[in-house]
């Protein structure tokens, strides 16, 4: 039976399959009182729907108790540990090995509001906010996140998220990246890493519109975090705010696959 109240609340089974990835009590001090069910579904509450945290419905815990929890998880890094893990449970269970070879790198500029403390403008999308740069494998699941300002260039923004590389890519080789990437970063990745970046480009004869291959893959994946209101635009003050929005809502992606019911 299920006790779901919205549509993005968590399912029994996800639930389950999810709970023992999170912090139990504390020892000492004061007890819990707060449902951590409830936690996570307020959280998936306002990703999915947009909203501010003060405008969280009254069904759930009081929006400070919920925040504190995400950015109690947010500092420690327990969020991208959980969807680490989910990571590597979908690869395994779609056939794959938990630790891929290959992946596509990608960004993506968005615009903010006038309250985010990292902002730019990128000249060549013509954009003023932020800039996303992405790692997915080739079933377009996260491998790491780096959040810039937009006037960040996209070697500098990979830079960063190179060094943030986790045990989830200590497998990878192989990495398919588009045209706006220079040499001096494919010099930089063979020296420090043991990777290698190739280009997909365009057809100088190409018009229009047509699907790049490999490339897709990460451009789909950028499809999936705007279908969460929250982040169709850079909301957050903090740029590790919208980092770990992102890391939650590719885990609520892949727990809708591992236990679809």
């Amino acid at each position: 039976m299920t006790n779901q109240t919205y549509p993005t609340d968590l399912t029994d089974s996800q639930w389950n399959h999810i709970k023992d990835l999170l912090p139990a009590p504390k020892s000492r001090g004061r007890p819990r009182t707060v449902d951590l069910r409830q936690v996570i579904n307020a959280l998936l509450y306002v990703l999915v729907g947009g909203i501010q945290w003060r405008m969280m419905p009254r069904d759930f815990p009081k929006w400070q108790s919920v925040y504190y929890y995400f950015r109690q998880w947010q500092r420690d890094g327990r969020w991208q540990r959980i969807h680490d893990t989910l990571h590597a449970q979908v690869r395994v269970a779609d056939a794959r090995h938990k630790h891929p070879t290959a992946g596509c790198l990608d960004s993506q500029s968005v615009k903010t509001t006038s309250i985010g403390d990292a902002r730019g403008f990128d000249s060549g999308k013509r954009v003023k906010g932020r800039k996303r740069h992405i790692l997915v494998d080739t079933m377009g699941l996260l491998l790491a996140v780096a959040v810039t300002a937009a006037s960040v260039s996209e070697n500098q923004g990979a830079k960063v998220l190179f060094q943030r590389l986790g045990g989830c890519a200590k497998k990878l080789r192989l990495i398919w990246v588009d045209g706006g990437y220079k040499a001096g970063l494919f010099q930089w990745v063979k020296d420090r890493f043991q990777f290698r970046l190739q280009p997909v480009l365009r057809c100088d004869e190409q018009k229009g519109f047509r699907v790049l291959p490999r490339r897709w893959v990460v451009e789909r994946t950028f499809a999936w975090l705007n279908n969460c209101r929250r982040l169709s635009k850079d909301y957050e003050v903090l740029t590790q705010t919208s980092e770990a929005f992102i890391y939650i809502a590719m885990m609520r992606l892949m727990l809708r696959r591992l236990k679809p019911l």
